[in-house]
Protein backbone atom coordinates (compact mmCIF):
# COMPACT_ATOMS: atom_id res chain seq x y z
CA UNK A 1 0.00 0.00 0.00
CA UNK A 2 1.16 3.55 -0.78
CA UNK A 3 1.72 5.70 2.31
CA UNK A 4 2.68 9.36 2.73
CA UNK A 5 5.34 10.25 5.25
CA UNK A 6 8.44 12.35 5.84
CA UNK A 7 11.82 10.88 4.93
CA UNK A 8 15.48 11.74 4.64
CA UNK A 9 17.18 10.54 1.46
CA UNK A 10 20.76 10.91 2.71
CA UNK A 11 22.63 11.84 5.88
CA UNK A 12 22.89 15.41 4.61
CA UNK A 13 19.24 15.83 3.64
CA UNK A 14 16.45 17.44 5.60
CA UNK A 15 13.27 15.45 6.10
CA UNK A 16 10.70 16.08 3.36
CA UNK A 17 7.41 14.56 2.10
CA UNK A 18 7.85 11.09 0.64
CA UNK A 19 5.49 8.41 -0.63
CA UNK A 20 6.59 4.86 0.01
CA UNK A 21 5.31 1.29 -0.08
CA UNK A 22 4.19 -0.60 3.02
CA UNK A 23 3.46 -4.29 2.91
CA UNK A 24 -0.11 -5.51 2.70
CA UNK A 25 -1.58 -6.75 6.02
CA UNK A 26 -1.12 -10.39 7.00
CA UNK A 27 -3.70 -12.45 8.96
CA UNK A 28 -2.06 -11.51 12.30
CA UNK A 29 -1.59 -7.82 11.48
CA UNK A 30 -3.12 -4.61 12.78
CA UNK A 31 -3.50 -1.67 10.39
CA UNK A 32 -3.14 1.57 12.34
CA UNK A 33 -3.86 5.19 11.49
CA UNK A 34 -1.07 7.17 13.16
CA UNK A 35 -2.35 10.07 15.25
CA UNK A 36 0.78 11.15 17.10
CA UNK A 37 4.46 10.28 16.95
CA UNK A 38 7.09 11.28 19.48
CA UNK A 39 10.47 12.61 18.35
CA UNK A 40 13.32 10.63 19.91
CA UNK A 41 16.96 11.73 19.89
CA UNK A 42 17.74 8.44 18.16
CA UNK A 43 15.57 9.56 15.22
CA UNK A 44 18.03 12.36 14.60
CA UNK A 45 21.03 10.03 15.01
CA UNK A 46 19.58 7.59 12.49
CA UNK A 47 18.62 10.29 9.99
CA UNK A 48 22.16 11.70 10.10
CA UNK A 49 23.80 8.25 10.17
CA UNK A 50 25.63 9.08 13.39
CA UNK A 51 25.78 5.39 14.32
CA UNK A 52 26.39 4.06 10.81
CA UNK A 53 24.08 1.61 9.06
CA UNK A 54 21.26 4.01 8.15
CA UNK A 55 19.32 2.84 5.09
CA UNK A 56 17.84 5.54 2.87
CA UNK A 57 15.22 6.71 2.32
CA UNK A 58 14.58 6.58 6.07
CA UNK A 59 11.21 7.38 7.66
CA UNK A 60 11.88 7.76 11.41
CA UNK A 61 9.55 7.46 14.38
CA UNK A 62 9.06 4.76 17.02
CA UNK A 63 6.84 6.47 19.61
CA UNK A 64 3.56 5.82 17.83
CA UNK A 65 0.03 6.36 19.05
CA UNK A 66 -2.77 5.56 16.66
CA UNK A 67 -6.26 4.26 16.03
CA UNK A 68 -6.90 0.77 14.66
CA UNK A 69 -8.33 0.88 11.14
CA UNK A 70 -8.70 -2.88 10.68
CA UNK A 71 -7.34 -6.20 11.93
CA UNK A 72 -6.50 -9.52 10.28
CA UNK A 73 -8.67 -12.60 10.79
CA UNK A 74 -6.28 -14.10 13.38
CA UNK A 75 -6.29 -10.99 15.60
CA UNK A 76 -8.41 -11.20 18.76
CA UNK A 77 -6.84 -8.61 21.10
CA UNK A 78 -7.69 -5.54 19.05
CA UNK A 79 -10.57 -4.18 17.00
CA UNK A 80 -11.25 -1.22 14.74
CA UNK A 81 -11.41 2.02 16.71
CA UNK A 82 -9.06 0.96 19.54
CA UNK A 83 -6.33 3.38 20.56
CA UNK A 84 -3.02 1.56 20.44
CA UNK A 85 0.72 2.11 20.60
CA UNK A 86 3.75 0.85 18.72
CA UNK A 87 7.24 1.29 20.10
CA UNK A 88 10.75 0.53 18.90
CA UNK A 89 10.14 -3.07 17.70
CA UNK A 90 7.73 -4.66 15.25
CA UNK A 91 9.00 -8.26 15.36
CA UNK A 92 11.56 -10.68 16.82
CA UNK A 93 12.44 -14.34 16.37
CA UNK A 94 9.95 -15.18 19.18
CA UNK A 95 11.70 -18.48 19.92
CA UNK A 96 15.06 -17.68 21.57
CA UNK A 97 15.54 -17.64 25.34
CA UNK A 98 15.13 -13.86 25.57
CA UNK A 99 11.93 -13.82 23.52
CA UNK A 100 10.48 -16.70 25.53
CA UNK A 101 11.04 -14.60 28.68
CA UNK A 102 9.21 -11.62 27.17
CA UNK A 103 12.49 -9.82 26.55
CA UNK A 104 12.09 -9.31 22.82
CA UNK A 105 14.38 -6.28 22.98
CA UNK A 106 17.27 -8.70 23.65
CA UNK A 107 16.30 -11.18 20.91
CA UNK A 108 19.31 -13.39 20.06
CA UNK A 109 18.55 -12.94 16.36
CA UNK A 110 18.10 -9.18 16.88
CA UNK A 111 14.67 -7.52 16.90
CA UNK A 112 13.09 -6.08 13.79
CA UNK A 113 12.97 -2.39 14.52
CA UNK A 114 10.09 -0.12 13.63
CA UNK A 115 12.22 1.71 11.09
CA UNK A 116 15.65 1.32 9.47
CA UNK A 117 15.33 -2.44 9.66
CA UNK A 118 14.39 -5.32 7.35
CA UNK A 119 11.18 -7.31 7.81
CA UNK A 120 12.26 -10.83 8.70
CA UNK A 121 9.40 -12.42 6.74
CA UNK A 122 9.25 -10.56 3.41
CA UNK A 123 12.60 -8.70 3.45
CA UNK A 124 10.95 -5.31 2.90
CA UNK A 125 12.45 -2.29 4.68
CA UNK A 126 10.58 -1.01 7.71
CA UNK A 127 9.43 2.60 7.93
CA UNK A 128 8.45 4.47 11.07
CA UNK A 129 5.81 6.70 12.49
CA UNK A 130 6.42 9.98 10.67
CA UNK A 131 3.69 8.76 8.32
CA UNK A 132 -0.03 8.23 7.81
CA UNK A 133 -0.38 4.61 8.83
CA UNK A 134 1.54 1.50 9.77
CA UNK A 135 1.03 -2.28 9.62
CA UNK A 136 2.25 -4.24 12.66
CA UNK A 137 1.88 -7.80 13.97
CA UNK A 138 -0.60 -7.90 16.84
CA UNK A 139 2.15 -9.33 19.07
CA UNK A 140 3.95 -5.98 18.92
CA UNK A 141 0.97 -3.68 19.45
CA UNK A 142 -0.03 -2.41 22.90
CA UNK A 143 -3.37 -1.07 24.15
CA UNK A 144 -3.59 2.52 25.35
CA UNK A 145 -5.70 2.70 28.53
CA UNK A 146 -8.92 4.68 28.33
CA UNK A 147 -8.52 8.25 29.52
CA UNK A 148 -4.75 8.48 29.01
CA UNK A 149 -3.87 11.63 27.06
CA UNK A 150 -2.90 10.38 23.60
CA UNK A 151 -0.43 13.15 22.79
CA UNK A 152 1.48 12.79 26.04
CA UNK A 153 1.35 8.99 25.82
CA UNK A 154 3.44 8.81 22.63
CA UNK A 155 6.88 9.19 24.33
CA UNK A 156 5.98 6.41 26.77
CA UNK A 157 6.70 4.00 23.91
CA UNK A 158 10.43 4.80 24.07
CA UNK A 159 11.43 7.39 26.69
CA UNK A 160 8.96 5.91 29.16
CA UNK A 161 9.77 2.23 28.70
CA UNK A 162 13.52 2.91 28.55
CA UNK A 163 13.39 4.20 32.12
CA UNK A 164 10.60 1.90 33.36
CA UNK A 165 12.47 -1.28 32.45
CA UNK A 166 15.47 -0.69 34.78
CA UNK A 167 13.16 0.55 37.54
CA UNK A 168 11.31 -2.76 37.38
CA UNK A 169 14.38 -4.95 36.86
CA UNK A 170 16.09 -3.50 39.94
CA UNK A 171 12.81 -3.74 41.88
CA UNK A 172 12.42 -0.06 42.74
CA UNK A 173 9.49 0.57 45.07
CA UNK A 174 8.45 2.17 48.31
CA UNK A 175 11.50 3.08 50.37
CA UNK A 176 13.98 2.76 47.50
CA UNK A 177 16.56 5.51 47.19
CA UNK A 178 17.45 6.19 43.59
CA UNK A 179 19.03 8.96 41.53
CA UNK A 180 18.66 10.11 37.94
CA UNK A 181 21.45 11.74 35.94
CA UNK A 182 20.18 14.29 33.42
CA UNK A 183 16.85 16.03 32.98
CA UNK A 184 15.71 15.55 29.41
CA UNK A 185 13.22 13.33 27.61
CA UNK A 186 14.40 10.22 29.46
CA UNK A 187 15.29 11.90 32.75
CA UNK A 188 11.95 13.59 33.27
CA UNK A 189 10.16 10.27 32.72
CA UNK A 190 12.50 8.52 35.17
CA UNK A 191 11.63 11.08 37.85
CA UNK A 192 7.88 10.72 37.30
CA UNK A 193 7.89 6.92 37.23
CA UNK A 194 10.25 6.40 40.17
CA UNK A 195 8.24 8.79 42.32
CA UNK A 196 4.98 7.04 41.41
CA UNK A 197 6.56 3.71 42.40
CA UNK A 198 7.18 5.14 45.88
CA UNK A 199 10.93 5.79 45.67
CA UNK A 200 12.85 8.68 47.17
CA UNK A 201 14.30 10.33 44.07
CA UNK A 202 17.29 12.63 43.56
CA UNK A 203 18.32 14.39 40.35
CA UNK A 204 21.97 14.87 39.42
CA UNK A 205 22.38 17.85 37.10
CA UNK A 206 25.08 20.21 35.89
CA UNK A 207 22.55 23.05 35.52
CA UNK A 208 21.60 25.01 38.67
CA UNK A 209 18.41 26.34 37.07
CA UNK A 210 16.66 22.97 36.84
CA UNK A 211 15.75 22.51 40.50
CA UNK A 212 12.20 23.90 40.38
CA UNK A 213 11.25 21.81 37.36
CA UNK A 214 12.89 18.71 38.79
CA UNK A 215 10.88 19.00 41.99
CA UNK A 216 7.68 19.54 40.00
CA UNK A 217 8.40 16.31 38.13
CA UNK A 218 8.95 14.30 41.31
CA UNK A 219 12.49 14.87 42.56
CA UNK A 220 12.84 14.98 46.36
CA UNK A 221 16.34 16.47 46.08
CA UNK A 222 18.60 18.00 43.45
CA UNK A 223 22.39 17.62 43.51
CA UNK A 224 24.63 19.85 41.42
CA UNK A 225 27.16 17.35 40.07
CA UNK A 226 29.83 20.04 39.57
CA UNK A 227 29.74 20.90 43.30
CA UNK A 228 32.21 18.71 45.21
CA UNK A 229 30.56 19.36 48.57
CA UNK A 230 27.10 18.38 47.30
CA UNK A 231 28.51 15.22 45.71
CA UNK A 232 30.34 14.27 48.90
CA UNK A 233 27.13 14.67 50.88
CA UNK A 234 25.44 11.85 48.91
CA UNK A 235 28.23 9.27 49.23
CA UNK A 236 26.86 5.68 49.39
CA UNK A 237 23.23 6.78 49.28
CA UNK A 238 21.64 5.25 46.18
CA UNK A 239 20.81 1.65 45.37
CA UNK A 240 20.22 2.58 41.72
CA UNK A 241 21.39 5.47 39.56
CA UNK A 242 19.76 5.81 36.12
CA UNK A 243 22.10 7.63 33.75
CA UNK A 244 20.10 9.23 30.92
CA UNK A 245 22.86 11.42 29.43
CA UNK A 246 22.98 10.84 25.64
CA UNK A 247 26.63 11.78 25.03
CA UNK A 248 30.07 10.64 26.24
CA UNK A 249 30.72 11.67 29.85
CA UNK A 250 32.71 10.67 32.92
CA UNK A 251 30.93 8.15 35.14
CA UNK A 252 33.56 8.15 37.88
CA UNK A 253 32.15 11.08 39.90
CA UNK A 254 28.88 9.18 40.40
CA UNK A 255 30.28 5.84 41.57
CA UNK A 256 30.87 6.95 45.21
CA UNK A 257 27.18 7.85 45.41
CA UNK A 258 26.18 4.20 44.96
CA UNK A 259 25.32 2.25 48.08
CA UNK A 260 26.85 -1.16 48.72
CA UNK A 261 25.51 -3.51 46.01
CA UNK A 262 24.29 -0.46 44.07
CA UNK A 263 24.12 -0.22 40.29
CA UNK A 264 24.59 2.64 37.85
CA UNK A 265 22.67 1.77 34.71
CA UNK A 266 23.27 3.49 31.37
CA UNK A 267 20.15 4.08 29.28
CA UNK A 268 21.04 7.19 27.25
CA UNK A 269 24.47 6.77 25.69
CA UNK A 270 25.76 4.38 23.02
CA UNK A 271 29.52 4.21 22.49
CA UNK A 272 32.87 4.04 24.19
CA UNK A 273 33.41 5.37 27.70
CA UNK A 274 36.28 7.73 28.45
CA UNK A 275 38.03 8.13 30.79
CA UNK A 276 38.25 4.54 31.99
CA UNK A 277 36.22 3.53 35.01
CA UNK A 278 38.11 3.46 38.29
CA UNK A 279 37.69 0.00 39.77
CA UNK A 280 38.31 0.86 43.43
CA UNK A 281 34.84 2.37 44.13
CA UNK A 282 33.29 -0.67 42.40
CA UNK A 283 35.33 -3.26 44.26
CA UNK A 284 35.03 -1.56 47.65
CA UNK A 285 31.26 -1.82 47.67
CA UNK A 286 30.34 -4.59 45.23
CA UNK A 287 28.94 -1.95 42.91
CA UNK A 288 28.13 -2.38 39.24
CA UNK A 289 27.82 -0.43 36.01
CA UNK A 290 25.16 -1.88 33.72
CA UNK A 291 23.23 -1.07 30.56
CA UNK A 292 19.57 -1.33 29.61
CA UNK A 293 17.36 -0.62 26.59
CA UNK A 294 13.59 -0.28 26.22
CA UNK A 295 11.53 -3.24 27.46
CA UNK A 296 9.62 -6.21 26.11
CA UNK A 297 6.04 -5.98 24.89
CA UNK A 298 4.49 -7.29 28.13
CA UNK A 299 6.57 -4.80 30.13
CA UNK A 300 5.51 -1.98 27.79
CA UNK A 301 1.87 -2.87 28.34
CA UNK A 302 2.52 -2.94 32.09
CA UNK A 303 3.98 0.57 31.82
CA UNK A 304 0.98 1.92 29.91
CA UNK A 305 -1.42 0.38 32.40
CA UNK A 306 0.58 1.89 35.29
CA UNK A 307 0.57 5.30 33.62
CA UNK A 308 -3.16 5.00 32.99
CA UNK A 309 -3.77 4.23 36.66
CA UNK A 310 -1.56 7.11 37.85
CA UNK A 311 -2.29 9.69 35.14
CA UNK A 312 1.33 9.82 33.99
CA UNK A 313 2.30 11.13 30.57
CA UNK A 314 5.30 12.89 29.10
CA UNK A 315 5.65 16.68 29.17
CA UNK A 316 5.47 17.53 25.48
CA UNK A 317 5.49 20.25 22.86
CA UNK A 318 3.11 19.40 20.00
CA UNK A 319 4.45 20.28 16.55
CA UNK A 320 3.44 20.00 12.91
CA UNK A 321 5.39 17.58 10.72
CA UNK A 322 6.46 20.53 8.58
CA UNK A 323 8.46 21.81 11.58
CA UNK A 324 10.43 18.59 12.16
CA UNK A 325 13.77 19.86 10.82
CA UNK A 326 13.61 22.90 13.09
CA UNK A 327 12.67 20.58 15.97
CA UNK A 328 15.81 18.51 15.33
CA UNK A 329 17.97 21.64 15.59
CA UNK A 330 16.22 22.68 18.78
CA UNK A 331 16.62 19.18 20.20
CA UNK A 332 20.39 19.43 19.71
CA UNK A 333 20.30 22.55 21.88
CA UNK A 334 18.08 20.85 24.51
CA UNK A 335 15.45 23.46 23.66
CA UNK A 336 12.39 21.37 24.50
CA UNK A 337 10.55 20.43 27.69
CA UNK A 338 10.72 17.56 27.38
CA UNK A 339 9.69 15.77 24.21
CA UNK A 340 8.47 16.90 20.81
CA UNK A 341 5.38 15.05 19.56
CA UNK A 342 4.18 15.33 15.98
CA UNK A 343 0.48 15.81 15.30
CA UNK A 344 0.23 13.59 12.24
CA UNK A 345 -2.98 15.30 11.14
CA UNK A 346 -0.63 18.08 9.98
CA UNK A 347 0.76 15.75 7.28
CA UNK A 348 -2.11 16.73 5.00
CA UNK A 349 -1.89 20.47 5.64
CA UNK A 350 -0.48 22.25 2.60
Amino acid sequence: MKVLGYAAHSAQDSLSPHRFERREPRPDDVLIQILYCGVCHSDLHQVRNDWGGSMYPIVPGHEIIGRVISVGPEVVKFKAGDHVGVGCMVDSCQCCSACEQGLEQYCAAYPTFTYNSIDRRDQMPTYGGYSEKIVVSDKFVVKVPDGLDLQGAAPLLCAGITTWSPLRHWKVGKGSRIAVIGLGGLGHMALKLAKALGAEVTLFTRSPGKEADARRLGADAVVLSTDAAQMAAVTRQFELIIDTVPYAHDLNPYLPALAVNGTLVLVGYLGGLEPFLHSVPLIMGRKAVAGSVIGGIAETQELLDFCGAHGITSDIELIKIQDINEAYERMLKSDVKYRFVIDMASLHIA
